[in-house]
């Protein structure tokens, strides 16, 4: 599901760029506004979806910072951008769920604020765990991040903890836990987690009124990304919590361009076969069915020799924006490199697997693409291979030649084969 960004700003300029500034977010939908009354009407349009905002503190038809009260009041967090700045309200907006209070002073204010804007959208996709035998620290700081769009659970010490962790079926991005706990304190359940997770797969926050320093240094020895003294601030538990979650997305975006492909932002090759054979291996102890199919744009070398390079690295990127409109969010959609792409899913049966590769090779074939003056289309051939092989490598293989008869039987076809 898409989230919401509503940005509320009466200088059309800034409203042009930050919106430019985030085209290339996914499953993102901006809403904009100019004036107070258009924002409310936005708040009120969607009620209860909206996930994030960008405010201008000074609209021409409020008073100063009325629209970010009203955001804030509907607990939407909230970028607030102004012109100049101004202590006092700073001080007075950042006590609710205000993500930052930043001054327009060009590209570093814009930037600042996407920046900020991206931390959140993420974190109503990330899970937290925090380890606590104190019900008043656990509830307090549980707050602090729920406020923070996290999802978070609780476990009141380290063997708790790790029962949550090796049992749920959900992926913990940081643990935050106290020194000081029964059955198993901080130290050694920051040990065991460092013994299953390096630093770039699962931040580690340690807490504790213990401001010792040989205390903060044996938690940092054993593994943690940072400590935090239990007097701590709001303030301070968000910066520090963002801190480490920026980090995790940095290393998770390296990891992903290893894995992607430059073009088109499909997984690649690579990829492919290091995630289909863990699928395969599950879907064959299971004695369940799996669809491999391979595509290929027809005649593609025509498209490049005709129109040149520029055309026809346009169309697989068309190409592949349909195959993610058209297949399923949790099919394994490939570029294998050139104008051959590979698909992979579960879940379906022979019949449906039929209709949707046939609702793909029409959406495709009735797809016209406009690049500069050009009007072009093309189509694909497709082999599938549907059922469950005896290895990977010779349902890859089946679907090949699928894909040949495909091409041999006048190409803009598909050929499905079950085995």
């Amino acid at each position: 599901m898409k989230k919401k960004l509503l940005i509320v700003d009466d200088d059309k300029f800034i409203l042009s760029v930050i919106i430019d500034k985030l085209k290339n977010y996914e499953d993102l939908e901006v809403l904009e506004a100019s004036s107070y009354k258009e924002g409310i009407k936005c708040i009120a349009n969607n009620k209860n979806s909206i996930n994030a905002a960008i405010i201008d503190l000074n609209l021409p038809d409020c008073n100063d910072g009325d629209m970010a009260n009203y955001t804030l009041s509907k607990k939407i967090p909230t970028v607030i951008l102004t012109g100049k700045y101004d202590r006092t309200m700073k001080d007075k907006l950042l006590q609710y769920t205000t993500l930052d209070f930043i001054v327009k002073d060009g590209k570093k204010g814009i930037k600042d604020s996407i920046f900020t804007i991206k931390r959140v959208l993420n974190n109503y996709d990330t899970n937290v765990l925090i380890v606590d035998d104190s019900n008043v620290q656990r509830n307090m700081l549980k707050q602090i991040l729920i406020d923070m769009k996290l999802n978070v659970e609780v476990a009141t010490n380290g063997v708790e903890a790790l029962d949550i962790l090796n049992s749920s079926e959900k992926r913990f991005s940081l643990v935050l836990t106290d020194y000081n706990m029964p059955k198993m304190d901080g130290m050694e359940l920051v040990s065991k987690l460092r013994e299953e997770y390096d630093k770039d797969q699962l931040g580690i926050i340690a807490l504790s009124s213990n401001e010792e320093s040989e205390v903060i240094t044996e938690f940092i020895k054993l593994g943690a990304n940072d400590y935090i003294n239990k007097s701590y601030s709001r303030t301070e538990v968000i910066t520090r919590v963002n801190a480490i979650l920026d980090l995790l997305d940095l290393f998770e975006e390296n990891r992903m361009m290893a894995f992607k492909d430059f073009l088109t932002n499909l997984y690649n090759r690579r990829y492919f076969f290091k995630t289909a054979q863990n699928i395969f291996d599950k879907t064959k102890r299971a004695k369940n069915d799996i669809v491999i199919a391979v595509l290929d744009i027809d005649r593609f070398k025509t498209i490049n020799d005709t129109y040149g390079h520029d055309v026809g690295d346009f169309s697989l990127k068309r190409c592949a924006e349909i195959l993610k409109e058209t297949m399923r969010g949790s099919d394994l959609v490939a570029r294998f490199g050139g104008e051959e792409f590979c698909i992979l899913l579960e879940d379906i049966s022979y019949e449906d697997t039929q209709k949707l590769f046939e609702k793909l090779r029409l959406t495709i074939e009735n797809n016209s693409i406009k690049y500069e003056e050009l009007e072009i289309k093309f189509t694909v051939s497709i082999g599938i291979c549907y059922g469950i092989g005896n290895t990977l490598n010779e349902m890859i293989k089946n679907a090949d030649e699928s894909l040949y008869e495909s091409k041999k039987g006048g190409r803009n076809r598909i050929t499905l084969r079950k085995i």
